[in-house]
């Protein structure tokens, strides 16, 4: 019997970063995790009613940059608003950001351009984290 796929929320309102991210993550990001399953959203309001609804989500990728409510106030507000709050990885445009993200209260930090050999990595760490934390 194979596992059920770990969910993971992608928040840009950019369609090429939400694509990019995609194709950096593939099906599977570490051969001892199970496959993932993503799913987007590019508005506030969709990720508000998105997280509203219940499901229960491994982990958030949020664009530093999304337009017009970036990922960082996002990461913020429900960091603040939702129990048990999966963690949030930040897509940046500047290292100098990351302290941004750290006042944010995200786990993680992934440069643009996408890599898609770091972005994946990154991703199943903190899959792997959580994971534990939950079990």
């Amino acid at each position: 019997m194979s596992e059920a796929p770990v969910k993971v929320l992608l928040f840009s309102d950019d369609r090429i970063v939400r694509e990019s991210v995609r194709l950096a993550l593939g099906r599977k990001v570490a051969s001892d995790l199970p496959e993932i399953e993503v799913s987007e959203v590019a508005t506030q309001g969709a990720l508000l009613r998105t997280l509203d609804a219940g499901t229960q989500y491994t982990l958030m990728i949020f664009d530093g940059n999304a337009q017009p409510s970036g990922g960082f106030g996002m990461a913020y507000q429900v960091k603040d608003e939702y129990v048990d709050c999966p963690p949030v990885l930040l897509l940046v445009s500047r290292e100098a950001d990351a302290w941004l993200a750290t006042w944010a209260r995200a786990e993680a930090v992934a440069p643009f351009p996408i890599d898609p050999v770091t972005l994946p990595q990154q991703v199943a760490n903190l899959i792997r984290a959580r994971l534990a934390q939950v079990a």
